[in-house]
Formats: structure tokens, sequence, C-alpha cells
């Protein structure tokens, strides 16, 4: 299966280069393209290098992740998050391949009282209210995809953590290197998202060839500060850690409280694997340097 992988420099785009190279290097041939290597949003570029790779599956992990950011770059955070991913649909279209796209738990309103009524999560189908930008250009972007070819796969994910770049695991081992004391928001509720788990995941979907949306996230429902002392101890780390309001810290773009997705759908299918949030942990700590 020839694969052509958009976003490679990032943390999940690096996830599936190690993974497809330590495992399915005989099943796979996969083309890693960085955004300097191919910008998503250079479209003439775009078709010719697809039209002359011919790829079977289009894997997009490029996006403008910026939450704040996207606040005051809403041109270019619609550009990254929509218009993009619509050229890539209108490809697939035209060439026959797969596209692999990724969203995130903030096309959802992620407001309290959904944490009372859904434990367990949002489900894919739940109806989207996004609370920032970020979120809103994503929903867009999936829209676009969803109504330009009926072959793609949207994988929704939360709170993404991986061996690679940075992330909130990351930053907390760093902090907790260079500080005595820290405040973590205790007023977010989510559960993290493994970058392996997701690999091996999408792996499944595309061996039986499903298409749809899908969510990808741990077991269990954790907010920041819990996930925060949960590094630090695992690591012995000894840190006074403080719970606060998410009104503590001023962010451009508003945060849901609730990034819980439900993960019902894809384990109802042979094969697939959600992890518990802490064995997730513990198997990356096992992996970083």
């Amino acid at each position: 299966m020839k694969v052509l992988l958009l976003g490679a420099s990032g943390q999940l785009g690096r996830e599936w280069q190690r993974v497809i190279n330590e495992e399915y290097s005989d099943e796979i041939a996969l083309l890693p393209y960085s955004s300097s290597d191919l910008d998503i949003t250079h479209y003439q570029e775009v078709s010719d290098e697809f039209r002359n790779q011919k790829p079977e599956v289009v894997i997009n992990c490029a996006a403008y992740t910026n939450v704040d950011g996207a606040e005051d770059q809403k041109k270019l955070a619609r550009k990254v998050n929509m218009e993009a991913p619509l050229y890539l649909a209108e490809l697939s279209q035209q060439l026959d391949f797969k596209l692999v796209h990724y969203s995130t738990d903030y096309v959802f309103p992620g407001t309290k009282l959904d944490k009372r009524e859904f434990p367990n999560g949002y489900l894919e189908d739940h109806p989207v209210d996004p609370v920032n930008w970020y979120g809103k250009t994503k929903w867009e972007g999936e829209q676009a995809i969803r109504q330009t070819t009926e072959n793609h796969l949207i994988i929704r994910v939360s709170w993404l953590c991986g061996q690679f770049s940075s992330n909130f695991v990351k930053t907390m081992l760093q902090l907790g290197q260079e500080r005595d004391e820290l405040q973590v928001v205790d007023d977010q509720w989510g559960s993290p998202t493994y970058a392996e788990n997701v690999v091996n995941n999408c792996l499944n979907l595309l061996g039986k060839d499903i298409a749809g949306t899908y969510h990808i996230t741990s077991k269990g429902l954790i907010s920041w500060y819990d996930f925060a002392k949960a590094i630090f101890k695992m690591n012995g780390i000894d840190v006074s850690l403080e719970a606060v309001d998410s009104d503590a810290f001023s962010t451009k773009a508003n945060r849901p409280y609730f990034s819980k997705l439900s993960t019902q759908r894809i384990e109802s299918l042979d094969g697939s694997e959600i992890i518990e949030w802490k064995k997730g942990l513990k198997n990356l700590m096992d992996h970083l340097p």
C-alpha cells in the first residue's frame, strides 16, 4: 500500500513514520512530507505531486493548531484547516485515494452541563458548537471533506501527546525540573490521546477499508491537574502543585470545560484497542529519552 503522509514533522506525523518504519515497512510504502517539503495550501504543487506519486491513501496530519493564535490569524487558520482539506477531498475524488484527516474535541461546546449529561463523552454525531475559532475551522474542514468525498476517515482526538514534538506531558516534565511550585487548571476535563494508539487504531481502520468519523482517545475522565499530578508522581518529581480555575490564566481563545470523546464506536470494531489513560502515560514515559 502506498501512503502519502502530510505534516510529517509534527508529533502525529513523526509517530506514523516510527510505527510504519519499525513494524510495517514491508507492507506500506510511506512517503512523508513536512510542510517545507509540500505545503498543503500550495494547491498546484500538491496536485502535481499526488498525480505523480499516485497514492492509495493520503494521511493529513497538517493543521493550524495554535488555538490562541487562530483568534488573530483567522484567515490563515481557515485556509489550513478548512480550505486545504477541501482541496485534498477534491483530489481524493479525482485520483481515487482514501483521505485520512485529523480533527479535534474542540468542535464540541464542552459545557459543564455536558460533563454531567454525557459522562462517557461526546458521540461522533453529537451536535457541534465550537467555542473558539480553531474549533470552528476544524469543524468546517470536516464538513468540507464529508460533502466532497465518501472515501474518507475523519479521526477526532483530544489532548494529543506522544514521543515527538511539544505537548503537555513534555511541558510538565520540563517545568517540574525548573520550578518548585506550579498552578494547573482543574476545571477542564477530558482524556489524553496517545499518538501511538492513534496510529495503531487508524491502521486497523485502514486494514478494514472503513470510512466515516471515529473518536480515538483513552479511557477515563480527568482534569489537566489530575494529569499533571500523575506525570509528576510517575516520574518521582517533587513539585508543589496547586489546582486553579481557568480564570487564573488569561487566554485569547475560550477553552471547553469538557472535552471527553466517546470511543464506543471504534471499540465495537474487531482489532481496535482503546487504552486506559494511566497505561498510555506509563507507556509514553517508557519511550521518552
